[in-house]
């Protein structure tokens, strides 16, 4: 064993046997792994069963990265597991996984590491604080996480089955491992195979349709599936990609899920807060009119394609997202070099307004739009605090400490992205999530600050 421990304690108002199970789960590594870290898994065997290993790869320099080797082993002190690094950055390394029962309805979960480092005393004499603090800001990450999940789902009170389309994308990937981990039963939908290893639907190809018995039983379906409208820039091409992955498929799919002979309680379908266009500093909400650009054009007929399944007599609801922020991909991924070397700046004149929402509020608001039989139609998902451009910009640089001195012109990130700067740039719209909190939805991260701090462990 090492010569250094560290240990991290959280309560959870939940039984023993469910916080233990959630960590056993599917998904458990993919909702714990700090989104700022980079790391990912290479391979696995198994989940947490004594004689199991997971390899990770853990970014070390730019595109290199070393491989993290660990074995599940049985723990003799009681609910839980432990892992022993068997390859690895440091000299040695175990991980007990622990859960300690406070009566039915509560338990604290614990996360005890005895840890050696490599190269001796001088090893630790040049590493140890800043390992140290690591170990503290990831814990603290993910025991917020593991214990925000387990109330959401403690909250539902009931386990589903739910099929998810998408889900080898961002928000996607994070669902599949929000939902597996609850419990509940998740089969992608997808071109690629299953990313948690679980049952799977293959998405048809264009000139194909869907199988509708492969679609019976399920409670819910969340349509998260099309083409990214930030990659690459927009030419009448890639825009025809773009309404025609969201349009024609999720017509595709709604009409799949009517024809089935049980269909799906719910449907929620994504959709964008693209659908108000740029409207200044107008307060919108799902009452709100339509806008007139492209991407309001997409988002009009996106969620009208989702018409078959209500006609079905199936509960749609219709996402309308705002910009989702992550450390881990996204918007918020994309600057975060620059900001880290003080480059980052106002975009325009940064009175521009963005409606945003942390990814781990978005996957909670998916299961609220589950679970609430009252929600159907538009919803925002957005926070209740949209911030304009320049108090963005400021928020972020305190956040990371850093300057944020260099503007990004209008004119020169035209030049840039061409159309694209003036829709996800430039573009104004003050958002409200009016039918969230009519329906009671608790944001974890309400204020920009916060969804920060969170997703980037300061």
């Amino acid at each position: 064993m090492g010569d250094l421990t560290f240990e991290k304690r959280s309560t959870v108002n939940c039984a023993a046997g469910e916080a233990l199970a959630w960590l056993q789960r599917p998904g458990a590594f993919e909702r714990l792994v700090a989104p700022w870290s980079g790391v990912r898994v290479a391979s696995r065997t198994g989940l947490t069963e004594p004689g199991s290993r997971v390899e990770l790869r853990v970014p070390v320099l730019g595109s290199l990265a070393m491989s993290w080797v660990a074995e599940h082993r049985a723990y003799e002190g009681g609910p839980g597991f432990k892992d022993v690094q068997t390859k690895g950055p440091f000299r040695s390394w175990e991980h007990v996984h622990g859960v300690e029962e406070q009566g039915t309805s509560a338990c604290t979960i614990v996360d005890h590491i005895e840890y050696g480092l490599p190269f001796g005393p001088l090893g630790r004499a040049l590493m140890a604080n800043r390992v140290r603090k690591d170990l503290e800001r990831t814990f603290a990450y993910r025991h917020r996480t593991q214990v925000a999940d387990l109330k959401d789902h403690t909250r539902l009170g009931k386990r589903l089955r739910v099929a998810v389309t998408g889900a080898s994308g961002l928000v996607g990937t994070a669902l599949s491992a929000y939902l597996s981990t609850g419990g509940h039963d998740v089969v992608e939908i997808s071109r690629s195979g299953p990313r948690l290893g679980g049952a799977h639907i293959k998405w048809p190809a264009p000139d194909e349709q869907f199988n509708a018995e492969e679609l019976e039983g399920f409670d819910a379906v969340v349509h998260l599936a099309g083409e990214s409208i930030a990659e690459g820039r927009w030419n009448a091409g890639k825009k025809k990609r773009i309404l025609d992955s969201r349009v024609g498929g999720t017509e595709k799919l709604a009409r799949a899920l009517a024809a089935t002979k049980k269909p799906p309680t719910v449907f929620v379908a994504a959709s964008a807060i693209g659908f108000y266009g740029g409207r200044g500093d107008e307060c919108l909400d799902e009452q709100s009119a339509a806008g007139h650009d492209f991407l309001a054009g997409v988002c009009r007929q996106w969620e009208a394609a989702t018409t078959p399944a209500a006609d079905a007599g199936v509960r749609v609801v219709n996402l309308r997202i705002g910009v989702v922020l992550t450390a881990a991909g996204g918007a918020l991924a994309k600057v975060l070099l620059p900001f880290s070397l003080g480059a980052g700046g106002v975009v325009g004149n940064g009175l521009q307004f963005m409606s945003w929402v942390s990814l781990d509020d978005l996957l909670g608001i998916v299961l609220h739009a589950i679970g609430q039989d009252s929600l159907r139609g538009p919803v925002n998902a957005v926070s209740p605090s949209p911030v304009t451009n320049r108090e963005y910009t400021r928020t972020l640089g305190s956040v990371m400490s850093r300057p944020t001195i260099l503007p990004l012109p209008a004119f020169a990130a035209r030049v840039a992205l061409g159309e694209m700067a003036d829709a996800l740039l430039l573009s104004s719209t003050r958002v409200e999530p009016n039918r969230l909190k009519d329906t009671g939805y608790e944001f974890r991260h309400a204020d920009v600050e916060t969804a920060l701090r969170h997703t980037l462990g300061r």
